[in-house]
């Protein structure tokens, strides 16, 4: 499953077009390696994506083309929230 998909059919981004923006500035691994939108996600990949002043990072539970917001969650697991002191501007996040 790509990437900007997977994003945003679980909810981790809640817009496409949100998640290939996030993915093409470089603030999306997988498994350590910098990742574009049109990345492939497997089951068990690792996440780690910079939101702002935090990154997230994730392990992917499950695959779904659609899933009810309620069942979202269920896609992935988080491993960590880490919050940074310092922002370089590039990567302000206007929009949380």
């Amino acid at each position: 499953m790509r990437l900007d998909k997977f994003l945003k059919v679980s909810r981790l981004i809640k817009r496409r077009t949100l998640a290939k923006q996030v993915a093409d500035q470089g603030r999306i691994t997988i498994n350590g390696k910098v990742a574009k939108a049109s990345s492939d996600v497997k089951l068990g990949d690792e996440l780690a994506i910079r939101f702002g002043q935090k990154i997230v990072t994730a392990t992917v539970n499950e695959l779904k083309d659609s899933t009810k917001k309620e069942d979202a969650a269920s896609m992935y697991t988080i491993l960590s929230e880490e919050r940074l002191e310092k922002v370089e501007p590039e990567f302000v996040d206007d929009e949380d």
